[in-house]
């Protein structure tokens, strides 16, 4: 039996399920349409776009093309608050492997309400017996998604009689984190609500976190104007996007075929040289193992999604592994937040599987090369100074991108 170290609901006869919310790619309709793999991105307000310099890539400049737009909204956790997140990619060779060929940014537009709200509101604490009821029912509050029930009945199952409906990712099916009727759901741009979620309070809330005070409104920053479509490399195909919580076997799977790791070993070694590089593969190996055990679970998966939760680590030795340590607190070795200073927290990541899915067109086996993507975000979802209440805003978020292994 694999062990792991994100908790559980609890274990039903074979499998578990975890707080963790996968995300599948597919071309068939769904009752989402903010959330999606590849395409070209949409904005909270089609009239308020983001400065153009967030689509450069850092490395050559040439434009970016989109690896995801995510619905990010979170009622239950920041009310009044309207999110996006969007990942992109540089499609050159030239610059694979190299810092800011990957970005992030985050859409944000608060309600007047919310802003008000956020200025006099007060830290309430959350009793530690609360604490396991509210990490079992993150994803009711962040998605509308609903526990396991009857028994353990498995949601991949269509069995007769289960509590559980046939379909996980039916529109009529509420465990769509992605649905209509969730949280995280497809909706036009709609005034944001002042009526608080029923359901549990989240882990930002635990953590007595509130918005920080907007009293005064900053200058405008430089914005160089969102180029057109036709300025962009041909996008990627566009999927759109089901979820459910993630379930594991009780027995170890064998790693997942489209899960790589490219090993050049060459040249002589002195013993205290293989010795060395034994240690080092002992350690890399042991890592990627874990990673390949638990995306093999439910291997077309393309994204995990939990806010505040831990990152599912590719390697520990990469620079964006050492930075984070052990994951447990998935914000160690993130920067702080460039707007307000705050801390940043894991969103989501995504996995070997989308790249299988976005190259799906593409010729050759030179593609994309990470083994994973995260995105960690203020855990304040500020906005910037220079953005009033009920107007969009764009912040770039952390992006921690975990390579391929290569080594001699």
């Amino acid at each position: 039996m694999t062990t792991y170290d994100s908790d559980s609901s609890g274990a039903e006869d074979n499998f578990t399920e975890t707080n963790v919310l996968l995300g599948y790619a597919t071309k068939d309709e769904t009752d989402d349409n903010v959330s999606h793999l590849g395409g070209h991105p949409e904005w909270l307000d089609s009239k308020t776009a983001p400065t153009g310099a967030l689509a450069r890539c850092k490395t050559c400049n040439s434009y970016l093309s989109l690896l995801l737009q995510l619905n990010g909204d979170m009622p239950g956790t920041f009310p009044g608050h309207e999110r996006r997140l969007y990942v992109w990619s540089c499609r050159k060779k030239t610059c694979r492997r190299k810092d800011g060929s990957i970005r992030a940014f985050r859409a944000i537009r608060v309600s007047k309400e919310a802003m008000a709200r956020a200025q006099t509101a007060k830290a309430v604490p959350v009793a530690a017996s609360e604490s396991k009821k509210q990490q079992m029912n993150l994803g009711e509050s962040l998605f509308g998604a609903k526990p396991l029930t009857g028994g353990g009945a498995n949601p991949f199952s269509a069995s007769s009689g289960s509590s559980v409906p046939p379909n996980p990712f039916a529109s009529s099916h509420t465990s769509n984190p992605f649905a209509a009727t969730s949280l995280l759901a497809a909706k036009p741009p709609q005034p944001p609500t002042l009526q608080l979620s029923n359901l549990t309070d989240s882990f930002a809330d635990k953590l007595r976190i509130s918005s920080p005070p907007h009293a005064i409104r900053q200058p405008a920053r430089p914005h160089e104007p969102w180029p057109s479509e036709s300025s962009f490399p041909d996008p990627y195909p566009i999927y759109n996007l089901d979820a459910d919580y993630e379930t594991l076997d009780a027995e170890a799977p064998m790693p997942p075929q489209n899960v790589r790791m490219q090993l050049d070993v060459d040249g002589e070694f002195s013993n205290s040289a293989k010795d060395m590089k034994g240690e080092y593969e002992s350690e890399i190996d042991k890592t990627f193992q874990k990673f390949a055990d638990r995306l093999s679970q439910n291997p077309e998966q393309v994204l995990r999604y939990e806010f505040k939760g831990q990152p599912l680590l590719y390697s520990k030795l990469d620079a964006v592994g050492k930075a984070l340590g052990d994951g447990r607190s998935g914000n160690a070795g993130m920067t702080r937040c460039g707007n307000c200073g705050a801390e940043r927290v894991f969103e989501v990541q995504l996995t070997p599987h989308a790249i299988m899915e976005l190259e799906a067109e593409e010729e050759g086996l030179e593609g994309m090369e990470w083994g994973t993507v995260i995105v960690g975000v203020c855990r304040l979802d500020c906005q910037p100074g220079d953005v009033g209440a009920g107007e969009v805003g764009y912040l770039e978020e952390w992006a921690g991108v975990q390579w391929e292994q290569t080594r001699k």
